[in-house]
């Protein structure tokens, strides 16, 4: 918990309690339905929590933002994002329905009103958003290919709309046919050794 404040200081005292009740809800959850590697629980703020909140050091979403988490496994980006931004709306999705039963109960047991959470494959909604996220769930072209036509024109946050894409290592070959993209290394903005190969990459379509 301490990385998380460490990093965003400006957190009300509800945050900090939904912060905290994660792990222990969390783990309550892993017993059953496995969505977190054991030995990652260790670790589950850093890798986990941290990690999703990468995002919010590169864009500080505005209210009435509508976000899309795609493949989101045990709800991560979303949740810890959600927490972060209660005027945003989030849509969290899995093509496994277990996984979406873990995110459905983290949701209810946090009170989190700005998250949706569907058993539905990306390629299978019909709604838009202003920007796509999520952790490293395919290569990029098949990414887009998925969720590509799903990003809203209405634009008014300070990132232009698109998707933002957690993933390690060399991305070149991957994003070379990608025009508008802007890889932002972790590393300079976290102190932990875990970030030192994680990037966000922003791509517009």
């Amino acid at each position: 918990m301490e990385h998380i404040e460490r990093y965003f200081p400006d957190l009300t005292n509800e945050q900090k309690d939904q912060f905290r009740r994660l792990k222990e809800i969390y783990e309550y959850w892993n017993l059953r339905i496995n969505v977190i590697s054991r030995k990652d629980m260790d670790q589950f703020y850093t890798h986990h929590v941290l990690h999703s909140l990468a995002i919010a050091r590169i864009i500080d979403f505005k209210p009435n933002t509508t976000v899309l988490d795609v493949g989101t496994g045990g709800g991560f980006p979303g949740i810890p994002l959600a927490i972060l931004f209660p005027e945003v709306s989030f849509h969290l999705v899995d093509s496994i329905k277990k996984k979406i039963k873990v995110v459905q109960a983290v949701k209810d047991s946090l009170g989190l009103k700005n998250v949706k959470a569907d058993h539905i494959r990306a390629e299978d909604l019909t709604e838009s958003y202003h920007f796509i996220v999520s952790r490293a769930v395919t290569a990029m072209p098949r990414f887009v290919d998925w969720v590509g036509n799903r990003i809203s024109k209405d634009q008014f946050n300070d990132l232009t709309n698109g998707i933002l894409y957690l993933k390690g290592g060399d991305l070149k070959e991957e994003l070379r046919e990608f025009p508008k993209v802007t890889i932002y290394d972790l590393a300079p903005l976290f102190e932990e050794p875990f970030f030192e190969t994680k990037k966000l990459v922003h791509l517009v379509l």
